[in-house]
């Protein structure tokens, strides 16, 4: 069968890799708390195919391999990374995942195209991703389907994202937040931050006392030799049981990230190149015209009349309120221990601490718990767990249940 390449991409060779076979819907969580605990923890895809065996390389030690990752400028490339999530998403009472809710909403006002909408798509099973980046001003993720891409382009002051399955694109430019180096809405931060060198920075900031760090042995990833850096938590309630980087030996880019949980099993999250090439690449490969007949939607609305900025400025203003009425949102604990605390703006639903929908529903979610707290239920993944408290408080940490009970209770 004859590969399918999206009409408006130029022949410079980024789409001639086969597809995989299986094609994954868009999948969403329901819990707003449960969103931001799983969703951090979800950068994550399957093992590397292209291992050939261990290389013979200079030894070099866990502070030095550090610096080097620190130190690696390189700021061009393309490739392939294929990636799997297992992260264990509990079941909805009657079948299907917390993953198959909240099925008509996208994550940037019903854009289908939008890059908002499409990160939950990579929480579980396998995908293929072809990447490219020049520098910080251009980069390129496609998301391989059967039949179809997904495609964020960002170029400049300009974010594209194109879905050639029912051919939507979204559409997003703001001169003025690029000029002040603001791209926290233009730019696809979440799907661009799916690779190797992404997943490892975040690994890397988690390293203090609480964390054994080192070399343990060489590998071939993606026809490359490199180095593998071992990290592993010292303290016992974390969920994560090691995260191991295969770093580039002669540039130090991380080609892979594995983290293994303390449960077992196969890994949770793994990303890795499977085709890597560290030239400048062609200017056309940042290009793109929507397509004709393409649905296209506006995310930004700079330059437009009064009124639309004035919605937009009222939009604006009940964010900012929204994330002012979380209120006691802190950290508990320390290192790879540490619990965040928020408490819901007026507490759960009406009902939900006295047995009605809401409650049956979280209960259905997870385990419900108790201790000097007072009650609540415990939503688990492999990784991130979260407690909502009947009355309206939420512990979320890779840790064991019994550190969100011990959290809530020291802070009751």
């Amino acid at each position: 069968m004859a590969r399918i390449r999206p009409t408006q991409v130029a022949d410079d060779g980024f789409w001639d890799e086969d597809r995989p076979k299986g094609r994954h819907k868009a999948v969403r969580y329901a819990v707003a708390v449960a969103v931001a605990g799983i969703a951090a923890a979800t950068i994550g895809l399957v093992p590397a195919l292209a291992s050939t065996g261990d290389p013979d390389l200079p030894k070099i030690t866990a502070e030095e391999l550090i610096s080097k990752i620190a130190a690696s400028d390189a700021e061009q490339l393309s490739g392939s990374v294929k990636i799997t999530t297992d992260l264990g998403i509990p079941s909805l009472p009657g079948g299907g995942s917390l993953a198959d809710l909240a099925g008509g909403q996208h994550g940037d006002g019903g854009a289908a195209a939008s890059p908002d909408s499409k990160l939950i798509e990579l929480a579980s099973g396998s995908h293929t991703l072809r990447v490219a980046a020049d520098g910080p001003e251009r980069q390129r993720v496609s998301i391989i389907e059967k039949a179809a891409e997904y495609s964020v382009i960002h170029n400049g002051d300009e974010v594209w994202a194109y879905n050639s399955a029912d051919n939507s694109v979204y559409h997003a430019k703001s001169p003025e937040r690029a000029a002040k180096g603001d791209h926290r809405r233009d730019l696809p931060e979440d799907l661009s931050g799916l690779t190797p060198q992404k997943a490892a920075k975040k690994a890397l900031a988690a390293v203090d006392d609480t964390t054994e760090v080192k070399v343990d042995g060489t590998a071939r990833i993606a026809g490359r030799d490199a180095y593998q850096l071992l990290i592993r938590p010292k303290q016992s309630d974390s969920t994560v049981g090691s995260i191991r980087i295969a770093v580039d030996a002669d540039n130090g880019v991380p080609l892979k990230f594995t983290l293994e949980p303390k449960s077992g099993g196969k890994a949770a999250i793994d990303v890795a190149f499977t085709q890597v090439d560290f030239g400048k690449p062609k200017a056309s490969t940042f290009d793109f015209t929507p397509p004709k007949g393409a649905k296209v939607t506006e995310e930004s609305r700079t330059g437009h009349k009064a009124e639309d900025k004035a919605e937009d400025k009222a939009k604006d203003k009940a964010k900012e309120k929204g994330l002012q009425e979380l209120s006691g949102l802190n950290v508990v604990g320390k290192g790879w221990d540490s619990v965040a605390r928020l408490d819901l703006p007026g507490g759960l639903p009406a009902g939900a601490s006295g047995g009605g929908a809401p409650s049956e529903f979280l209960g259905g979610l997870g385990k419900k718990v108790k201790g000097d707290f007072g009650s609540g239920t415990v939503l688990s993944t492999r990784l991130v767990n979260a407690l909502i408290t009947d009355d309206g408080k939420v512990f979320v940490g890779a840790v064991d249940k019994s550190a969100l009970i011990d959290a809530a209770d020291a802070a009751k």
